[in-house]
């Protein structure tokens, strides 16, 4: 065979198929598997709580009618003649949740936009894990620094009408709004960091100020992943339990004044769930119905979230 043909020969071989079946991999097999048992996990999860929550809540509502409890404005489960009016719970919910927003909103995409356009990648480094060092403190130590610090302090220098009561919806939700600082200000800041470079430089280019550049270029750019931190601290706020089962009070409240003593959906679950409460009660099917309602506002609240960051969301090659 001469040299010619050997190479053809060669070259035939060498871009021939192999019909040998491949070897399995069994590693990747088995990484399938457990990912896919984690997604199942979830999944098995959301409809396990699902199950346990509408079982009681079915009982309740065969003997409370659903439009009474949505529309009643006295809530009072316990008494002898009990009041079902879910209405005062979901006022100190959102008041207490509104009060938290007004201090974590700005707090949180001031520190977000400081870290992403203004700080240097060494500050960035230090104050980013110390901001989020917060996120980590147990919520029962924010109660009680709600309910003997700021509280107090609230009632020393307040000026215009009568001071907060002993209990109140502001002081709660004052240091919850600071408790949800480091998720609004940890997820912005990552929004705004993967915005690219180049829409930057353009901005810098033209004349822009970092100032204009963080509120005219960054900013709308990374607004579906700081929407998406909104809600996602909008949802932390209306399910914390203990700040508000500590410094809010335990008084259903049918009133917008934060100064207020109120209670909130989850506080009345954690402080009707400690087991006083017979098991079958109408008292005991309340913690579930009141369960079911927050969990059904948090299922919306998502679904807007979802709706909000793909109309928001911008797609960069």
């Amino acid at each position: 065979m001469t040299r010619a043909e050997s190479t053809a020969a060669g070259g035939v071989a060498a871009g021939s198929v192999s019909l040998r079946r491949p070897r399995p991999r069994y590693g990747e097999a088995v990484i399938r598997g457990a990912l896919f048992a984690a997604a199942l996990l979830s999944v098995a999860t959301t409809v396990g709580i699902v199950v346990a929550l509408i079982v009681p809540t079915v009982e309740f509502f065969a003997e409370v009618s659903v439009l009474d409890f949505l529309t009643g404005t006295e809530w009072a489960p316990l008494f002898a003649r009990p009041k079902f009016g879910v209405l005062p719970l979901l006022v100190g919910t959102l008041v207490v949740t509104v009060v938290a927003l007004i201090v974590a909103i700005p707090l949180g995409l001031g520190a977000a936009t400081f870290l992403s356009e203004y700080a240097t990648d060494r500050v960035r480094r230090v104050l980013k894990p110390v901001l989020e060092v917060l996120a980590g403190i147990p919520t029962v130590v924010y109660g009680f620094f709600a309910l003997t610090f700021v509280t107090p302090l609230l009632q020393d220098i307040w000026l215009f009408g009568d001071p907060p009561e002993g209990f109140n919806a502001l002081s709660a939700g004052i240091v919850m709004g600071i408790m949800i600082v480091p998720t609004v200000a940890s997820l912005s800041e990552d929004a705004m960091s993967a915005v690219p470079a180049d829409l930057k430089a353009g901005g810098y280019a033209l004349g822009s100020s970092k100032r204009q550049v963080a509120t005219r270029v960054t900013f709308p750019a990374a607004l579906s992943g700081i929407v998406a931190a909104i809600v996602l601290a909008i949802s932390r706020a209306v399910g914390e339990t203990m700040i508000v089962l500590v410094a809010a009070g335990g008084t259903p409240n049918l009133s917008a004044d934060p100064r207020e003593a109120m209670q909130t959906m989850t506080a009345f679950i954690g402080a009707a769930g400690i087991g006083d409460q017979p098991v079958g009660s109408i008292g005991y099917k309340t913690i579930f119905a009141v369960g079911s309602l927050l969990f059904v506002i948090t299922l919306v609240m998502n679904a807007v979230s979802i709706r909000l960051v793909r109309k928001f969301r911008e797609v960069y090659e």
